[in-house]
C-alpha cells in the first residue's frame, strides 16, 4: 500500500468517527417521513381500515334512503383523491403521496358480481416532501417510470356492501382485484369503507403488498434498516 492510498484510508475513518452523527442525522432527514395521510371519511380515524360485514357505528350523521338510480351506474374518481403508500423504518413510517388518480367504479347495488372499478397513479406525481427521495423512487432501481409512467388497479369483486344505502352512513366491505406496478401483477385485497354523502361517493381502502411482490428490494443502510411490507391506501372521492 503506497503512502497516498494509506492517507485516503484514514482521511475517510476520521470522517467515519468524527462526522458519525452528522452522517445519521443526513441519512435520518433523507428517510424522514413529510406527509400526513388525510381520509376522506371525516368521522373516521385514518388508521381504521378493519372490515366488517354489517354497517359501522360511524352514523351520527346518517339522512334518509338513497334510491338505487342515484347510486347505479359510473362514477369517476374526482382529482381530489390521493393514493397513499407508506414504509417502515427503524426510526419511524414514511408516507408517500400521489394526487393525480384517476379512475372509474361502476355500481350496482342490486348484484355486486356486475360491479367493476379501475384506477391509476401517475408515478411522476409521487411526493414525499423530499425531492432527492422520490427522484430516486421514481428510477429504474424502483418504479422505472420511464418505461412505466402508471401503476394501475383493477377491481373486479366486491364483498360486504348492502342493497339498501343511507345518506352518511358509512359501510365496510372488501374490494378484490389486481394491483399493477412497473408491468408486474399482484392479487390483492382492500379492507375498505364508503360513504355516499352530499351526492359524492367517499372511498377508503387499505391493502399490505411487499417490495419482492414487485421484485424489488427494500432499502437499507448501515445506519437504517427498512421492513420488507408497504401500506397501500386509497383515499378516493367519487363524482358521476
Amino acid at each position: 500500500m503506497n503512502k497516498k492510498t494509506r492517507n485516503w484510508i484514514i482521511a475517510a475513518a476520521a470522517v467515519v468517527v468524527i462526522g458519525g452523527g452528522g452522517g445519521y442525522a443526513v441519512m435520518n432527514n433523507y428517510l424522514g417521513n413529510n406527509v400526513e395521510i388525510e381520509s376522506v371519511l371525516p368521522t373516521q380515524a385514518a388508521a381504521n381500515t378493519e372490515a366488517s360485514s354489517t354497517p359501522t357505528a360511524e352514523a351520527a350523521t346518517a339522512g334518509g334512503a338513497i334510491a338505487e338510480d342515484q347510486l347505479n351506474g359510473a362514477w369517476n374518481i374526482a382529482d381530489t383523491s390521493k393514493v397513499y403508500f407508506s414504509v417502515t423504518t427503524s426510526q419511524e413510517e414514511v408516507n408517500f403521496v400521489d394526487d393525480q388518480v384517476s379512475g372509474t367504479w361502476d355500481v350496482n347495488v342490486g348484484d355486486a358480481a356486475q360491479m367493476k372499478g379501475s384506477g391509476a397513479i401517475e408515478v411522476d406525481a409521487i411526493d414525499s416532501g423530499n425531492a432527492q427521495r422520490d427522484d430516486h423512487i421514481k428510477s429504474d432501481d424502483y418504479f422505472q417510470m420511464s418505461k412505466f409512467p402508471q401503476a394501475t388497479f383493477t377491481a373486479n369483486a366486491f364483498d360486504g356492501l348492502p342493497k339498501e344505502w343511507t345518506e352518511g352512513q358509512v359501510y365496510d366491505f372488501k374490494m378484490d382485484g389486481t394491483l399493477t406496478v412497473k408491468g408486474i401483477e399482484k392479487p390483492v385485497t382492500f379492507d375498505a369503507k364508503v360513504s355516499y354523502q352530499g351526492g359524492k361517493l367517499l372511498l377508503s381502502g387499505a391493502t399490505v403488498v411487499t417490495f419482492e411482490d414487485f421484485g424489488l428490494e427494500n432499502p437499507h443502510s448501515v445506519v437504517l434498516s427498512t421492513e420488507n411490507e408497504i401500506n397501500v391506501r386509497l383515499e378516493l372521492t367519487l363524482e358521476k
